[in-house]
């Protein structure tokens, strides 16, 4: 299948997101949709929308920007326990149908301040039954009619959503995209979610990870289409391989200085651990997968950066092209000037295929 790229819209209050310099207009609607309208001009298919407590709310916003956008593709984040099934399977319908089959959503397993949002569902395990129970739920709620379900989680009595999702070529209801490195989260994935999400681990962890969830989706009796997997990982580049690492550890020193400042989340994460752990097999790994950045506080998708210049770069997600992804979330900052060198630079190598790699192995 053909590759979706997005890009990743940080959706916060404060500035300073990952070292963005950006003062004026940070998180209005204006800036927002600014990132959205330059996503369609240079050959994004949409963006992920950061979410937290403390943020805007992401589904609010993804409302505002597919209302002021015409081919843009916000991909929500959800919290199962923060929204009944049953209540988001109505929203999210009504939300694809108006944008015509646009709305995507990232189901979140992960904690997030539960006291400020009342959750009372903290042990990771019950946190991924809940999951993957809601998961299921909301499918059929979204393909059935007069639905009755009485889970562990979740109870619904007759109930059908109206208007469904958006049916087009096939489509049945918006994509559901999960993350989550934990052997829980694993099963999960492999039995509900359409896309498994993977931060940037290198070549031969992501290959081992596929194998393993190929074979755990026969393990878990999976009843839909077979699983796809994208990457989301953050991409430093400029127009030399030397320029792109000259810039990349200005970056890191920056992050040294500010202690992690604005990069920090997820700590608590099996995914997170793993990153981390990767600094302790050497700077760079593969050909240009700088790991550095994670033993000075970046976090998530910053933990590890693909470093160089456009074929550098384009070449690197080609491996991973090559693995099995097929959705690509990258980003870099300041968001407004990098949405348009990577998507002009680097997007269109990918699209024509694999290209030689410029500048080869280097190590800062």
């Amino acid at each position: 299948m053909s590759p979706k790229f997005l890009w990743y819209i940080p959706n916060t209050v404060e500035p300073g997101h990952r070292g963005d310099d950006t003062t004026a207009g940070w998180g209005s609607v204006e800036y927002s949709t600014a990132l959205a309208h330059a996503a369609e001009a240079h050959g994004w298919s949409g963006a992920l929308l950061g979410t937290g407590w403390g943020r805007p709310d992401t589904f609010t916003v993804a409302t505002a920007l597919a209302a002021r956008t015409t081919t843009f593709e916000p991909l929500i984040a959800v919290r199962p326990g923060y929204w009944q099934p049953a209540q988001f399977a109505g929203a999210a319908a009504t939300l694809d149908q108006l944008s015509r089959g646009r709305a995507l959503f990232n189901i979140v397993s992960g904690a997030d301040d539960v006291g400020a949002y009342g959750d009372t569902t903290v042990e990771p395990a019950r946190r991924y039954a809940r999951t993957r129970e809601f998961l299921y739920l909301l499918r059929r709620l979204w393909t059935e009619e007069d639905v009755t379900y009485g889970g562990e989680f979740f109870q619904v009595t007759g109930s059908t959503v109206a208007p469904r999702p958006y049916a087009a070529g096939g489509r049945a209801h918006p994509t559901l995209y999960f993350g989550g490195a934990s052997p829980a989260a694993e099963r999960v994935s492999a039995a509900e979610a359409d896309v498994q999400l993977f931060w940037g681990e290198p070549l031969d962890g992501v290959a081992r990870r596929i194998e393993r969830l190929r074979a755990l989706s026969g393990e878990v009796g999976r009843r839909h289409k077979p699983l796809e997997y994208g990457l989301r990982i953050t991409t430093l580049v400029r127009d030399t391989t030397e320029e792109a690492w000259q810039a990349a550890e200005e970056k890191v020193a920056a992050l040294a200085a500010s202690d992690g400042a604005a990069w920090t989340g997820h700590r608590g994460a099996v995914g997170q651990r793993r990153l981390l752990d990767l600094a302790t097999r050497g700077e760079v790994l593969d050909t240009c997968l700088y790991t550095t950045p994670g033993r000075y506080g970046a976090a998530g998708a910053a933990t590890t950066w693909l470093v160089g210049s456009p074929g550098d770069v384009a070449t690197a997600l080609e491996g991973y092209r090559k693995l099995g992804i097929t959705h690509f979330i990258l980003s870099d900052t300041p968001y407004q000037q990098e949405i348009s060198r990577i998507g002009d630079q680097v997007l269109p190598l990918l699209r024509e295929g694999s290209r030689p790699r410029e500048g080869g192995v280097r190590t800062p």
